[in-house]
């Protein structure tokens, strides 16, 4: 007889974007005639840049033409665009070998799939609030979760102590869902952890686009010794709106080694090499060349503009907060606002407020972890004429 993984029993019945998704349709059901405004999943609205478009074009004809054609390629990405990944870390002053880059279908696919290089007695240590996938993926495994809280005394920003014990630990900055960002003195500090302890950094890296302040590293690489303790896991979903179109990459330094349980020292480059090459056929030719145009200087500026977009109508939604005396947190070098519940409200509380009587959809914090209730997420990703009008509903009817 086939037996299922145990661990599945101890997930939630339910993503949590999909509780979301059945509370909206029930509404829109019940209210055909209402306009729903959409700030809940962190999902792009504008469309691909240009020059991306043309690259995608350009990639498309040579796929239909027996001199351009290509069939595989390698699992770990193509040459060209690992250059170009190479040169634009360099230009925010991070060196790397083309060798450290894997390219992916996205940042959630490997935040889930690095999981499989590491041993399942390892304890990981999650953030609260948390980015669902970093818990329920440990969870499949039956690993051992320890949290670390969040919560305004720290700025959503937790820290090391001298007695924290884990083997993996994940950080995002800046973050999913606070919008909170690491100086890179407090990042040196999660370093001097690790190197301590030997564990490992997984850290998400997917809204460096967002930071627009020098004090705030865009990559963990910026930070002294962070080769040799950390994987940093990358998207071009909001750098350059690629949700629909899929692509990421992975950062996995030379330097990094640790031990298995026999002592046997490993390259989790090589790992991770031997894990890709095994489980995984690589990102399509046509959507790698589409990535390396989002390197291009065209492409930075292009996407830089639509960033830009976003943060504007983030600040559309912080003045309205603000006017109405609601504290948050975030929105800055982040496209979300982590607003605290009014009145003391639990988060699926103000969720179902937010959606009858304004008729916006949101994220409940309570979603993200235990230190996330009470809390509540808003995206800037909406269209301008939406991000507007829900501003102007908060601040006339909330």
């Amino acid at each position: 007889m086939a037996l299922v993984n145990d661990n599945y029993v101890d997930l939630k019945e339910s993503y949590l974007f999909s509780d979301i998704a059945h509370k909206v349709a029930a509404f829109t059901a019940a209210h055909p005639e209402r306009k729903v405004i959409r700030l809940g999943i962190g999902d792009v609205t504008l469309p691909l840049a240009p020059c991306v478009v043309e690259a995608l074009k350009k990639a498309a004809g040579e796929m239909g033409a027996k001199e351009t054609f290509r069939g595989y390629g390698p699992e770990q990405g193509y040459d060209f665009l690992h250059e170009a990944i190479v040169k634009y870390y360099a230009s925010f002053g991070v060196e790397l070998d083309s060798k450290e880059v894997f390219v992916s279908d996205g940042a959630k696919s490997d935040c889930g799939n690095i999981t499989d290089i590491f041993n399942n007695a390892d304890t990981i240590l999650v953030p609260d609030p948390v980015y669902p996938v970093y818990l329920d993926t440990n969870i499949m495994c039956g690993r051992k979760i320890i949290y670390m809280e969040g919560k305004p005394e720290n700025d959503f920003l937790p820290l090391p102590t001298a007695d924290l014990k884990a083997d993996v630990a994940y950080l995002c900055s800046p973050n999913n869902p606070t919008g909170a960002a690491y100086t890179k003195e407090q990042l040196a500090l999660w370093v001097e952890w690790a190197l301590a302890n030997d564990a490992v950094i997984l850290y998400d890296a997917a809204y460096e686009a967002f930071i627009s302040d020098e004090n705030i590293p865009r990559s963990i690489f910026a930070v002294e010794g962070a080769k040799k303790c950390a994987i940093e896991l990358c998207s071009l979903s909001k750098t350059a709106g690629f949700t629909g179109t899929r692509c990421g990459y992975t950062v996995v330094p030379l330097a990094l080694e640790r031990k298995t349980s026999k002592g046997e020292v490993l390259s989790l480059n090589k790992m991770w090499l031997r894990r890709q090459t095994t489980k995984f056929n690589g990102v399509p030719y046509i959507i790698q060349r589409g990535a390396e145009a989002v390197f291009s200087p065209e492409g930075i500026e292009q996407c830089r503009a639509n960033i830009a977009y976003y943060q504007e109508n983030a600040r559309i939604i912080m003045d309205a907060l603000t006017e109405k005396g609601i504290k948050f947190y975030g929105g800055k070098h982040s496209p979300y606002i982590w607003l605290q519940c009014p009145g003391n409200m639990g988060s699926w509380e103000f969720f179902d407020l937010l959606l009858n009587k304004l008729g916006i959809v949101g994220t409940p914090g309570a979603g993200f972890g235990k230190c996330g209730e009470g809390y509540f997420r808003l995206t800037s990703f909406g269209s301008r004429e939406n991000t507007a009008e829900a501003a102007e509903r908060i601040l006339r009817d909330l």
